[in-house]
């Protein structure tokens, strides 16, 4: 299908995990194994997601992969809430993080969309 490095919605959720893994990073040691551990595989999820769905034959299973790593994005925006709420993350860094995921899964949601209408259209 082509390479996933491509993709603008994959660019940006790369950066977003990044974002993540900086974030975490600053979170209560207690936190390793549970909060940080979790934001970072469902950060991971979305950029792993479309890069497997973009590598497999077929627009179907790549908007199958698109709609699990738009799952792990409102995983991912339930525990920013939750960092916030429990004073891990400033408001400030959240909103930042918190625009960032909203492109994301924006983009997500585009892509999709223009992939069964594409699909549909053949």
């Amino acid at each position: 299908m082509g390479d996933f490095h491509d993709l603008k919605v994959w660019q940006k959720a790369h950066e977003l995990t990044i974002d993540i893994y900086r974030t975490t990073a600053e979170f209560p040691k207690q936190e390793r194994y549970g909060l940080v551990s979790q934001m970072r595989r469902c950060a991971v999820s979305v950029g792993s997601n479309i890069a497997e769905g973009r590598g497999r034959r077929g627009e179907a299973e790549f908007v199958r992969f698109m709609q699990i790593a738009s799952g792990s994005l409102t995983e991912l925006e339930y525990q920013l809430l939750l960092s916030r709420d429990l004073k891990y993350l400033p408001e400030s860094e959240y909103q930042v993080i918190n625009r960032k995921l909203a492109e994301v899964s924006r983009m997500l949601l585009s892509l999709q969309q223009k992939v069964k209408a594409a699909s549909a259209a053949n």
